[in-house]
């Protein structure tokens, strides 16, 4: 299963908002597609569209060239349509960040078409190197597991939110084919149900024991003693070990700390924020009221009604007991072993 595939002309993606009904994949033959995609989480997950963006990258640079236009205003042009797609998820800004430090290197130097074929083998091995970090954390948090347990996760951070894998589902798999894991418990997570939609879709494909339910019933869930632990993604870490994630992943960490069940996060290391102290300094992307005021396009709510519709919100670190990622796990207190991480990354 893959969110996303590049030909060698254009990205394919697979449309996240008709799953599960249909499963379809979708051409993007220049960046403006795939900027609408991010926008409309056609694509979506902080990995998947991190490496959208970069694919986005070749295919405005492939156009600029095409048309002999002014290539290096043109190509910030196109980075800065793309940034502007989604504000918290932080591998979007990551892999454009890192895609334009490969064209800086070379449109001074060389010709258009030479860079555009640098860009693209850049955007090839962010795509690749996802997949591997994948594969790396899910060994890593599969040793979190010592016995046969039930999982609570929310949202979807599977292979559709990655380029292939997945983060927190990456560790599930891993460990349900090592005997570890009994049962998933997936929050429907409204507004946009990608739990309902997306993930028990996946782990049903894979074979795995999945429970549907709705958010409202997660503390009962372990009250009842349902599930030993709970496992999510991220869209972004910063500096103390604050995790920006989807709506109601707060409440979920609140609930698991005052039920005694660890709160693992998996991420790769491009979902660090190296520029930021605290949750507290990461923008929440806000989105339209209709996500809230409609469900399968049928009004649940009276006209004109008031909204408050955050997409993500910030989980502190307190009440987190790991954060899982490619090059291994990471215990409290964060703070030192991020600073490592920053040190070793060149102070990033």
């Amino acid at each position: 299963m893959q969110s996303l595939a590049w030909n060698g002309q254009c990205l394919q993606l697979l449309d996240q908002t008709a799953l599960p009904v249909k499963t379809e994949y979708f051409a993007c033959h220049d960046y403006r597609r795939v900027a609408e995609a991010i926008r409309r989480l056609e694509v979506r997950g902080a990995p998947a569209i991190g490496a959208a963006a970069a694919f986005g990258i070749v295919l405005g640079a492939r156009e600029l060239a095409e048309n002999h236009s002014d290539f290096w205003p043109g190509l910030l042009a196109v980075a800065d349509e793309l940034r502007q797609t989604r504000p918290t998820a932080v591998n979007l800004f990551w892999a454009i960040d890192r895609m334009m430090a490969v064209a800086s290197r070379y449109s001074p130097l060389f010709s258009p078409e030479e860079t555009l074929l640098a860009l693209e083998a850049e955007a090839v091995a962010v795509a690749a190197e996802d997949e591997q970090s994948n594969r790396l954390m899910a060994g890593h948090g599969a040793k979190l597991f010592t016995e046969k347990t039930a999982v609570l996760t929310h949202c979807n951070a599977g292979a559709l939110a990655t380029v292939a894998f997945g983060t927190a589902l990456g560790i599930i798999r891993q460990a349900w084919a090592e005997g570890k894991i009994s049962r998933v418990f997936a929050d429907e997570t409204r507004p946009l149900l990608q739990g309902a939609r997306l993930t028990a879709w996946e782990l049903m494909q894979e074979g795995i024991p999945v429970t549907l339910i709705t958010d409202n019933m997660a503390g009962w869930v372990m009250k009842r003693q349902m599930v030993q632990a709970v496992i999510v993604g991220a869209d972004r870490i910063t500096l103390n070990g604050d995790v920006a994630n989807k709506i109601g992943t707060y409440s979920v960490a609140v609930l698991a700390k005052e039920h005694g069940i660890p709160f693992y996060v998996a991420a790769p290391l491009s979902t660090f924020d190296f520029s930021i102290k605290s949750g507290e300094d990461i923008p929440i992307e806000e989105r339209g009221d209709q996500e809230v005021t409609c469900l399968g396009g049928v009004r649940i709510a009276p006209e004109g009604v008031d909204v408050f519709n955050p997409a993500f919100d910030v989980t502190p670190h307190a009440l987190i007991t790991a954060i899982v990622t490619e090059a291994g796990v990471l215990l409290p207190p964060f703070d030192e072993k991020i600073a490592k991480i920053r040190l070793e990354k060149g102070g990033k």
